[in-house]
């Protein structure tokens, strides 16, 4: 095994020996690991350059260096280079998955492969956008599709938002409150769908991100024109018609002290797109017991008994 750290089999054998007779010289190591006299001499010099062992008087005499130290200390050295290695290694390989991202600008369609040159498209996406991103939402997510913040700062240019989220993408821990919440902040338009076909991204009429695979990020087709990007425009413009307004902010003003508060207004958003009890809970970190006390509450307050009775009476007082 301790071939890993660059020791050599003979100097592994020296070195065993040298622990069990401290104080030996040249010849006596020699005769203990079958090797010439020469042959011992050279591979004790070794060692002592590694720090493996120590050499003292005349005729020199060696002495084995702890190991939980010298061994230590050479477990250490080979951790850096593997260290400096993986970066070099990660380093070579985004150059070239950059490369292979940046061809060939004017395809149709264009395969991009590696999760970061994937985000990098979808970066470049938001901002070459001129008037409107538009994206189907649905887990799960390996990584993050683009920063909030860059959408923000987008929107005050001018560019719209319109994203049709899952039901599973709401339920998905830490997505609501941490994800969407934020891009109704940064006046996002959203609307919910019980399943979505594909995960997309559109910007303008130009350009498309699609991913290979419904279960990750990590390929894609860049589709810049034709029939394709134009069927992919219209299954967005599809299950926006047919997805449920998700109104995920706070409206209250202070002529408007009947408004319900965020949490309240969250609470009705999800239930009017459908989500289960237990959905609901994992969207807004709830415990069960508490979820269904909110939902009794509030339909209480509505002066209703189902869900749908809510939602209506919700609308009626301009609260979703």
């Amino acid at each position: 095994m301790l071939e890993a750290v660059g020791l050599s089999s003979r100097e592994i054998t020296v070195y065993q020996a040298l622990m069990t007779r401290p104080g030996a010289d040249a010849a006596r190591l020699a005769a203990d690991c079958g090797m010439t006299e020469t042959q011992t001499a050279g591979v004790l010099l070794r060692l002592v350059q590694d720090g493996l062992a120590v050499r003292h008087g005349r005729p020199p005499r060696y002495e084995a260096a702890a190991p939980d130290v010298a061994l230590g200390e050479l477990i250490g050295r080979q951790e850096e280079r593997l260290t400096a290695a993986r970066t070099e290694m990660n380093r070579l390989t985004q150059l070239f998955r950059d490369a292979g991202a940046t061809q060939d600008e004017g395809a149709a369609i264009e395969v991009v492969s590696g999760g970061a040159a994937v985000a990098l498209r979808i970066s470049r996406l938001y901002d070459t956008a001129q008037r409107e991103v538009r994206c189907l939402d649905r887990p799960p997510y390996p990584q993050r599709p683009f920063e909030r913040a860059q959408q923000a700062s987008r929107h005050k240019e001018g560019v719209g938002y319109r994203t049709v989220y899952s039901r599973e993408a709401l339920a998905w821990p830490g997505r609501f409150q941490g994800d969407v919440l934020v891009g109704a902040a940064s006046g996002e338009q959203a609307r919910v769908r019980a399943n979505l076909p594909v995960k997309l991204v559109l910007a303008d009429e130009t350009v498309a991100v699609l991913p290979m695979a419904a279960d990750g990020a990590e390929s894609a087709f860049v589709i810049r024109s034709g029939a394709l990007l134009r069927a992919l425009a219209a299954l967005f413009e599809h299950e926006w018609s047919q997805g449920v307004p998700l109104v995920a902010g706070p409206r209250r003003s202070p002529d408007q002290i009947d408004q319900p508060d965020e949490r309240t207004r969250s609470l009705l958003s999800l239930l009017a797109a459908g989500l289960t009890d237990e959905a609901v809970s994992r969207a807004l970190g709830w415990s069960a017991r508490t979820t269904q006390r909110r939902i009794s509450a509030l339909l209480q307050e509505l002066g209703v008994t189902t869900r749908f009775q809510a939602g209506a009476a919700a609308r009626d007082r301009g609260w979703l």
